[in-house]
């Protein structure tokens, strides 16, 4: 994992991908573990997350209750709320 540099944010978001299901860790955690053991900048890092590996950060974290779940609404509820049914 040592040493390895990205030319685009999305070579590094499947990077961390292959590590995520080879440690079969959280994708925020597999960020983590490149950034200590690279030595990188938080700031650097930050850089580097492509919109979708931000949403599989986010979803991780949200399976984690470290952050809230959004709100849904129910297509039926909804419905019935203005009248359709």
């Amino acid at each position: 994992m040592e040493g390895k540099i990205f030319k685009t944010t999305n070579e590094f978001a499947l990077y961390i991908e292959e590590i995520v299901l080879e440690k079969r860790i959280s994708h925020m955690d597999a960020v983590l573990m490149y950034w200590e053991q690279n030595f990188i900048d938080p700031e650097d890092i930050a850089g580097l997350i492509n919109k979708n590996l931000k949403q599989k950060i986010e979803l991780n974290m949200i399976e984690a209750n470290y952050l809230p779940k959004k709100g849904t609404l129910d297509i039926w509820t909804g419905l019935r709320h203005i009248g359709i049914i």
